[in-house]
């Protein structure tokens, strides 16, 4: 097999694999989350994106790996680690931290879709080896961070489960969902 199929085959199959994966174990434990705590676990995930500097750095990958490449995406996963860390930072200023999980999940997208777009204009399949010790990134890594930047979206565009209403007795007021709280008495 050519170097280009053997890297398209596994990019591919790192999504397949990580689709599974989030779909089984991961998908079902961030919907039992609040919204809060699943977008900083998302957040966390995407804190290591300054790891993508490693694109740059002389030695770690090859003398020719196309420059026009190696700085979008070193930059763009850059910038995308320190929003999704300032998110992290500001999770009891909720204004903050939403516009930050924001931030960082648009930047992250972003980013990727413009590396795959930079990778087909620089055939950048054919000289995969190019990438060093950087290959893991787009083949391992890189599926699973735009997964869980297009679950984050999903967890804010989708609307809020609203909360329990349990029924009333006759001559008492509906409860909503909590029961009263030890040396408090219920109306």
């Amino acid at each position: 097999m050519s170097p280009t199929i053997i890297f398209l085959l596994q990019l591919v199959l790192g999504y397949v694999a990580w689709l599974l994966c989030f779909g089984t174990y991961i998908m079902p434990r961030l919907k039992a989350m609040d919204r809060v705590a699943a977008h900083r676990a998302i957040a966390t995930l995407n804190s290591f994106r300054f790891f993508g500097l490693i694109f740059i750095l002389p030695g770690v990958v090859g003398p020719h790996l196309p420059a026009s490449f190696a700085t979008y995406a070193a930059y763009g996963d850059f910038a995308t680690g320190v929003l999704a860390m300032l998110a992290l930072l500001t999770v009891r200023v909720r204004p903050l931290f939403w516009s930050f999980v924001v931030a960082f999940n648009i930047v992250g997208i972003v980013d990727i879709l413009l590396d795959y777009y930079h990778a087909i204009q620089l055939n950048l399949p054919a000289k995969a080896g190019q990438l060093g010790a950087g290959y893991v990134i787009p083949v391992i890594y890189v599926p699973l961070l735009m997964i869980t930047n297009v679950v984050a979206f999903y967890f804010l565009l989708r609307p809020k489960p609203r909360s329990k209403i349990t029924a009333s007795r006759p001559g008492r007021a509906a409860q909503q969902g909590s029961r009263p709280r030890a040396g408090q008495t219920s109306s």
